[in-house]
């Protein structure tokens, strides 16, 4: 714990700041003894301190105060009058505010009394004008003797310490994963969900009876109780579905929160919605940071890949939080990086979920020929698969597609039991939209979400099968040639599908002056996210040298030599029957960015000869627009 003594000059801070640590048994920190000379001379001179000389100040206090955290925690006496220079000592979670009040008088005839202090007396009035109160913390009397007033803390800091350090709405799957791997960590939590007669009743209750040996969290399903749980400024992860339901929520939340509290959205909301509710918290003062969170129930328990974006400030400070319940990389560090303003965090969490969709295609129509072109079972495609594991293809999907392949029930392959209709939940259209509102050529991943929609349609498909009754033509000779250089067409394929995806995003930041770092993003989901992957670890490096993955030195040689192989394995796949529309899109997307002069130049002509839209010419001035009458 943290307990920052605050107010203005004269009215006790150092004196009841040790005090208060001797009784606690942590460090005291007086802040003063932090001031370079130049400041301590300013102020004896009865001259104010400006921002320039305050911010590097109390930024060297946080620093210290970051160390403190985590060993015993200690008592900082500090004035801290104005909530700008508050935020910069808010470092670290579990900081409590006692603020110390009093009378000018008092605290005049306190500073009259007070010999050989560097802080001159004439700037009481200036330091009275500048300090204001927050709404959280304790407000404490000094008109008491010094000792009674530490009696009265300690009484507060019992009930500090009952507070909660973060707040969790929603106790669905992920919610409840989130907050069991918060509290693993050691944070002091409070969890709610909403009640609803005959649906959702007790659930928060729920996850305590489950979870009995936990006793570092509270379970509330009233959201004022749960609010007055929280210590402040208040930090709350939402997980709830995305769309209406946030907003009702917001909307419930913004009465009973203050300035400075922190509200961060973990679900996966449209970023322009984000970009919407955070203009409006801006309004209220509270801090809003949409997050990305990929890993599935398991990555939420155990570590998942995070994406925060929004107020970088709010981001700050649940930041410790954040890093604690986060996977690892390689090198020990936490996969969650700051993405950017506004809506940056959905915004690289929906391209992740489409670059998700793509790679699951792609395993789904390899997986395809390889059962049904040729012929092979559950089994050893299991097989094949997992040598490809050893290999550049090794990923997360590749692995727990594994697993499903080999799971069988009443001794056939359960996978031949699971109906063809593919479900999804909305992030792989909304970036196909915004592929098309910005421009950005998203075939091969637009693909993957149309192959999920046509896939729906079981019924007209099954009438279609019968009414045209196509014939298949099944089996190959050399079954370990076609192998070898359908490997090779799913790497091209994969790489691909990552350029495509990081294009998009790209594009969408150039344009809204987001400036992602794709190499830190590549970094966060190499560990604990669905789309993991040796070709992901790849891409760290890959990023710091260019933003298109296409353009890499190693990318162009394997593309140039997987080239052949993607043409061969869709047109094999085409002519026998097998629809394979993301492998197919992928050589068309490759093939199309690598023609220097397309098809193009006759659509140019066409537009400019039914509707007078002009061309440009490549003979000549690149920017000046023609127009020819085509018909005499």
């Amino acid at each position: 714990m943290i307990i920052i003594v605050y107010g203005v000059t004269g009215c006790g801070k150092s004196t009841i700041g040790q005090l208060l640590a001797n009784k606690m048994g942590v460090p005291f920190l007086d802040a003063d003894d932090f001031h370079p000379k130049a400041n301590k001379t300013k102020m004896n001179a009865g001259t104010p301190l400006e921002d320039e000389d305050r911010i590097p100040w109390l930024n060297n206090v946080a620093e210290k105060l970051k160390l403190c955290s985590q060993e015993k925690g200690a008592v900082l006496a500090c004035s801290a009058l104005n909530e700008k220079y508050r935020t910069i000592l808010k470092v670290v979670p579990n900081i409590h505010w006692v603020l110390l009040e009093g009378s000018k008088s008092l605290v005049e005839k306190r500073l009259g009394a007070r010999v050989g202090h560097f802080m001159n007396p004439a700037l009481l009035d200036s330091q009275m004008a500048a300090l204001e109160v927050p709404e959280y913390g304790r407000k404490v009397a000094i008109d008491n003797a010094p000792e009674l007033i530490v009696k009265n803390i300690m009484k507060d800091i019992k009930t500090m310490e009952n507070l909660a350090d973060f707040g969790v709405i929603g106790m669905g799957v992920m919610g409840k994963s989130l907050a069991l791997n918060l509290a693993d960590k050691g944070v002091n939590l409070s969890i709610y969900n909403r009640y609803v007669e005959g649906k959702e009743e007790r659930v928060a209750e729920k996850v305590l009876e489950e979870n009995p040996d936990y006793d570092n969290i509270q379970a509330f399903e009233e959201i004022k109780p749960f609010i007055s749980s929280l210590s402040s400024p208040k930090s709350i992860l939402l997980m709830i579905p995305a769309g209406t339901a946030v907003d009702w929520q917001i909307n419930e939340l913004i009465p009973l929160l203050n300035p400075g509290d922190i509200l961060v959205d973990g679900g996966n909301s449209f970023y322009k919605d984000t970009i919407r509710r955070a203009e409006l918290l801006k309004e209220k003062g509270i801090l809003f940071v949409g997050t990305g969170v990929s890993g599935g129930e398991e990555g939420a328990r155990r570590g998942p890949s995070i994406m925060p974006g929004g107020d970088k400030d709010g981001f700050t400070k649940i930041a410790p939080y954040l890093e604690k319940i986060a996977a690892k990389d390689y090198q020990g560090k936490p996969c969650v990086t700051y993405t950017g303003p506004g809506g940056a965090g959905h915004f690289v969490k929906m391209v992740h979920n489409s670059i998700e969709y793509g790679e699951m295609q792609a395993i789904s129509e390899v997986f395809y020929l390889m059962r049904n072109y040729l012929e092979l079972s559950p089994l050893q495609i299991a097989d094949i698969f997992e040598k490809w594991m050893d290999s550049d293809l090794a990923s997360y999907l590749l692995e727990i597609t594994i697993d499903i392949l080999r799971k069988y029930e009443d001794g056939e392959p359960l996978i031949d039991k699971i109906l063809d209709q593919a479900a999804q939940k909305g992030t792989g259209g909304w970036s196909v939209n915004t592929a098309l509102e910005y421009g950005v050529p998203y075939g091969v991943l637009s693909e993957a979400v149309m192959a999920r929609n046509l896939s729906a349609r079981k019924g007209l498909r099954m009438i279609s099968s019968g009414l045209y009754n196509l014939e298949r033509f099944t089996g190959i000779e050399d079954l370990e040639n076609f192998l070898d250089k359908l490997q090779a067409a799913y790497q091209a394929t994969r790489i691909i599908n990552h350029e495509v995806g990081f294009s998009l995003m790209l594009e969408v930041s150039e344009k809204n002056n987001w400036a992602l770092n794709f190499s830190e993003i590549a970094r966060i989901w190499t560990s604990g996210c669905i789309i993991r992957s040796k070709l992901m670890e790849e891409l760290v490096d890959i990023f710091k040298e260019s933003n298109h993955i296409l353009l890499n030195y190693e990318a162009i040689t394997a593309l140039k030599s997987y080239q052949g192989d993607l043409s061969y394995v869709v047109g094999q796949a085409l002519q026998n029957g097998f629809p394979v529309p993301i492998l197919s899109n992928a050589i068309n997307y490759f093939l199309g960015v690598t023609t220097a002069n397309s098809a193009a130049s006759l659509i140019q002509a066409q537009r400019d000869y039914f509707g007078a839209h002009t061309y440009r010419r490549n003979d000549g001035d690149p920017d000046k627009a023609h127009h020819t009458q085509w018909k005499d």
